[in-house]
Parts: C-alpha cells; sequence; structure tokens
C-alpha cells in the first residue's frame, strides 16, 4: 500500500516557495493530469519503471515552473475509474511479464493527486509483445527503461546488465537444488514435480498427487506447524539424514575487481576521454543525483572484511569510509547524461 509520508516526501517543496524540491527522475516522473485515453503512455512508463528499480507516476504537477497544481475534477474522476483487475490484464497482453503497481489518491495541501506505484520487476527484461497507443508509443519487441528523467528503448549496457543478471539468477538456482541434494545425499533425494503431480525417485513413483494439491503444496517441519484453514500441506517428521555427504561447490560470487574495475577517480578519466571538458564535480553530481551508488548495475561498496558486509546487510548500516568501485556501464551512463545536459 503506498503510504501518505511516501508522497508527501515525492512532492516537497522547496524551502518556502512553490516549486518541488525533488525533479524527475530514475524513479520519479510527474504528469500534470490524468487521462484514460493516455494509458499506452503510462504503460510505457510501467514497464520502464519496472526494468530499473521500480518508481512513482503522480498527476497532479504543473511542469515550468514545477508546482503541485492537482487534478482536475475530470481528472479525479477518470483516475478513480481506474479498474485494477482490467489494467492488470491489459498489462498481462501488451507485456511479457508480470508488472506489479498500486494506485492511491491523496489530498495534500487541499489539492488532489494521483499516484501509481510500480515495483521492480522479478523477472527481467519486460518486452512490448503488440503494437500499443494511438501513435504506437508502444511497439512490439521494444524494453523500455527510465534513464534519469525521462522513459526511453533501453541501451545494450543496461540490456546486457540484465541478461546477466538473469543468467546469473538460473545458475544460483540450480546451485541451491544442488546444495540440498548434497546435504541429504542423492540416494535420499527425490522429485516433486507440480506439473506431472508425482514424486519420482529414480525410475520410481512414490506418490502420485492429486494435480490441483501439488499446485498448492506447502512443506511443513514437524513442530513447526500452524494451523491455517484451508492450507494444504504435507507434515516432514524427523530429520533427513544423510547416508553419504556429497561435496556441492557453492556459487562464489565474481570477484569484485573484476566486475567493478573502475575507482571513483579512474571512472572521471574514464568519462573524460569521452567529454574532455567535463569536470570532476559533474561527474560526482550525476552520480549523487541518479543514486548510482546504490544501484549494482553501475557499483558496488568495496567492503574491506566480510563482517563490514554481513552487518551492512543486517542493519543497512553503512561503515565509514568504505569505497564504491564501478563497472563501465557507470561511465556510458554518466557520459549520456552530461550530453544530454550540455
Amino acid at each position: 500500500m503506498i503510504k501518505q509520508m511516501e508522497v508527501e516526501e515525492l512532492v516537497r517543496l522547496k524551502g518556502q516557495g512553490k516549486t518541488l524540491f525533488h525533479r524527475e527522475g530514475q524513479e520519479l516522473e510527474f504528469k500534470e493530469q490524468f487521462n484514460l485515453a493516455a494509458l499506452a503512455d503510462y504503460f510505457r512508463d510501467f514497464a520502464a519503471f519496472a526494468n530499473n528499480r521500480g518508481g512513482y507516476l503522480i498527476h497532479g504537477i504543473k511542469d515550468k515552473p514545477r508546482i503541485r497544481a492537482g487534478m482536475s475534477e475530470k481528472s479525479i474522476e477518470q483516475f478513480e475509474k481506474v479498474d485494477p483487475e482490467k489494467i492488470s490484464g491489459y498489462l498481462l497482453e501488451i507485456f511479457s511479464a508480470d508488472i506489479r503497481w498500486e494506485q492511491a489518491l491523496f489530498e495534500i495541501d487541499d489539492i488532489k493527486l494521483g499516484v501509481f506505484k510500480i515495483f521492480e520487476a522479478q523477472l527481467k527484461p519486460v518486452i512490448a509483445k503488440k503494437d500499443e497507443g494511438k501513435d504506437q508509443s508502444i511497439r512490439n519487441g521494444e524494453i523500455y527503461f527510465r534513464y534519469g528523467g525521462r522513459t526511453q528503448k533501453i541501451q545494450a549496457a543496461e540490456l546486457e546488465n540484465i541478461i546477466n543478471k538473469r543468467v546469473e539468477q538460473n545458475n544460483q538456482h540450480w546451485l541451491d537444488l544442488m546444495s540440498k541434494i548434497g546435504s541429504a545425499g542423492p540416494q535420499n533425494a527425490a522429485i516433486l514435480d507440480t506439473e506431472k503431480a508425482l514424486i519420482e525417485k529414480d525410475d520410481a513413483r512414490v506418490l502420485v498427487l492429486d494435480e490441483d494439491l501439488a499446485h498448492k503444496l506447502k512443506f511443513i517441519k514437524e513442530g513447526e506447524f500452524v494451523e491455517k484453514e484451508g492450507a494444504a500441506a504435507l507434515k516432514l517428521v524427523g530429520d533427513v539424514v544423510p547416508i553419504d555427504q556429497v561435496e556441492v561447490v557453492k556459487h562464489v560470487r565474481e570477484n569484485l575487481t573484476k566486475a567493478y574495475p573502475l575507482a571513483a577517480l579512474e571512472v572521471v578519466t574514464e568519462v573524460q576521454k569521452h567529454l574532455p571538458q567535463a569536470k570532476q564535480g559533474e561527474v560526482w553530481k550525476v552520480i549523487a543525483e541518479n543514486n548510482l551508488k546504490n544501484n549494482l548495475d553501475y557499483s558496488a561498496y568495496n567492503f574491506r572484511s566480510k563482517k563490514q558486509e554481513d552487518r551492512y546487510k543486517k542493519e543497512g548500516v553503512l561503515p565509514s569510509a568504505i569505497p564504491s568501485i564501478y563497472n563501465k556501464s557507470a561511465v556510458d551512463f554518466i557520459v549520456r547524461v552530461l550530453k544530454k545536459n550540455k
């Protein structure tokens, strides 16, 4: 659920003035009014946010100067007509993967703002499957991505990152599965095939399940069961004790310095190879405004020890003086932004 305080921060005013503090960026887009006829344009932004890190689409913000104007009565009426079930259905028809989103209407300082929150896609890239929109703003086969404050077709560097991450996730799933088989011992392992609705071991069928039940199953260890009416489950009694241990080599994350070979000052040098006039301060500004330090597509923290990294993952507290290191995609991104600004 979208929280009021989230929206209030996104439309916060600058000082005592009327203009907004925040500008449009990778995770934020403003529209003056909402119009059902423009759904294809909004869907394009939905896909772009989903392919990046998610974001907000806020209606009721005027451009030049960027102020809280609020939505008109007609705009509010159309916004409230949005049927989440129908919109989700349209999105599934148009794009290759599920796009998760929420919608809410907020009143802030006596004006109303219509807000869509789009979540990062679990399965990327989200690809357009058909042409859509009055001017075909969505085209079959295109992939949209959020760059700075705009939506556009994805560039090679970002698409390559998405593909590499998808391959890595798939490999990790296999490694996790093999690790579990290794812990139990292959002679103690069986496969639950939810498509065929049966449990198999070697060439033998151990248990045939009702097809509907197979898709709903949850496994619950004895002593950890909390009754919930209607929940389908198999109870596991006791622990699986392996007879033989099979050594499984777990996936080791690629060496950071190989994945992110550039120190901060080296990033400046690489940028200046493309844009000799670029200043160090301009590079730092692009990094800060686009939050590149917290985006693994472009950079990573180079922790001095595993203890530091574990603490950061657990508590979200970044130790002082931890440097960020960057990849070539970060350089390409910074160059594009600086060229656009100039």
